[in-house]
């Protein structure tokens, strides 16, 4: 009997992706510090755990790739931020790239916004980025409330849109529509702020 096709999800590697072969896949991993990957029965499983996150699986069920210790965040990867003066207040976000603290992008600033919404549209900004440019990093942003919408595809805010929102309400409709229309996908990773300090693209602002 022939083996089923097995497909492997590599959220954290040489370059992530989904992979339908053992050997491609570990030329990922392979010496890699804090490879994370699963092999999944079917495509569409595969699909959805890329876009979800390795976080979402037991550490048992990711086979080689968890250790027993928390990995140090990955160097080749973007990190996102959103700075806000007040809850709604003045709010941009802006994205780095880990390593280096180079600035990619930055937002202008909204007079009326929250740091939930800067930072859901920084992890949508980056993954438009990376589309555009054909770069495909890990993206990791403090926010665990942006990670979940952005997956949700829609920005579950409490802001009232008026006059003073409107126009923040607009980008946050383009975001929505970039995720609905967009198959492109990449690992949005939970920057550990206990563990590892304050993310990169962090404002210096506390």
């Amino acid at each position: 009997m022939a083996a089923k096709q097995k497909y492997y999800v590599v959220w954290v590697g040489n370059k992530p992706g989904i992979y339908s072969s053992w050997d491609a896949c570990r030329k990922q991993v392979e010496g890699f510090q804090g490879a994370r990957y699963k092999s999944f029965t079917s495509e569409k499983e595969a699909i959805q755990a890329f876009g979800s996150g390795p976080e979402n699986y037991k550490e048992n069920q990711v086979a080689r790739s968890f250790t027993s210790h928390p990995n140090p965040p990955i160097g080749s990867s973007i990190c996102v931020d959103a700075a806000c003066s007040g809850n709604p207040g003045k709010m941009e976000y802006r994205g780095v790239f880990t390593e280096t603290n180079t600035e990619l992008f930055r937002s202008k600033v909204y007079e009326q916004g929250t740091n939930n919404i800067g930072e859901f549209l920084a992890i949508v900004h980056a993954l438009a980025w990376q589309h555009k440019n054909k770069t495909n990093y890990p993206i990791y942003s403090d926010s665990r409330n942006a990670i979940n919408w952005v997956r949700a595809g829609k920005a579950k805010t409490k802001l009232p849109m008026n006059p003073k929102t409107k126009a923040l309400f607009e980008v946050i409709a383009r975001a929505e529509n970039w995720l609905k229309n967009n198959s492109f996908r990449l690992p949005v990773l939970k920057w550990e702020t206990d563990q590892w300090g304050e993310i990169p693209a962090d404002f210096g602002r506390k």
